[in-house]
């Protein structure tokens, strides 16, 4: 289910769009197989009998319960929201009550991302924002390819810092702006892809 494009501006285009990596699920999923499991093991080990009917009831309840979990983490899957627009940063969560985030990108001042060894090769982290508002740091979890997120972030930042200089009748020279992008590259904030492709809106 994609961001709802009645909570934009008219303004705004959207950049990126994600829900929670798959790993959201890890636990509640986790549960549900081995309640499944061990209920299966304990009936094929148990006698016929009142000990077996009870495992099969307690079993029936965790398996329920569990089941109702996985269903609750999908519900909050597929309403919990990142988005990346042209002017901004939200993060969107809840059904009934609703939580959000929003950062203006001029605010922006780092991202950085944290990965664990087991969460690298699932492809997931957490993202941490530091920004100018009275919050000062946001972070956030299960974020898929966090690293890939990182730069579209600086990328869109970047175009929209070019855009207010275009507009403005004191912008920077374009020698100077290629200076700037070539001083981001040559710090790693962007990568080379990155510079290549404002320079072509530059020199374009």
């Amino acid at each position: 289910m994609p961001f709802p494009r009645r909570l934009l501006n008219d303004y705004e285009t959207i950049v990126l769009d994600l829900h929670p990596h798959w790993w959201f699920f890890g636990s509640s999923v986790s549960t549900l197989l081995g309640s499944m499991f061990l209920t299966l093991m304990l009936k094929a080990q148990m006698p016929s009998g009142f000990f077996e009917s009870a495992v099969s009831f307690l079993g029936l309840a965790a398996i329920i319960v569990s089941g109702a979990w996985v269903v609750v983490q999908l519900i909050k899957w597929r309403t919990t929201y990142f988005v990346v627009t042209s002017h901004r940063l939200i993060y969107r969560q809840g059904v009934v009550s609703r939580d959000g985030v929003e950062i203006p990108l001029e605010r922006v001042n780092n991202v950085n991302f944290g990965q664990s060894i087991v969460e690298r090769m699932l492809g997931v982290g957490d993202l941490l924002i530091e920004s100018g508002g009275k919050d000062g740091q946001q972070t956030f979890s299960d974020i898929a390819q966090p690293e890939r997120v990182q730069n579209i972030i600086h990328s869109t930042i970047q175009s929209r810092g070019i855009s207010r200089a275009d507009a403005s009748a004191g912008g920077m020279s374009v020698a100077s702006e290629l200076e700037r992008l070539e001083a981001l590259r040559d710090r790693g904030t962007i990568t080379d892809d990155e510079f290549l492709e404002q320079k072509r809106r530059l020199l374009n």
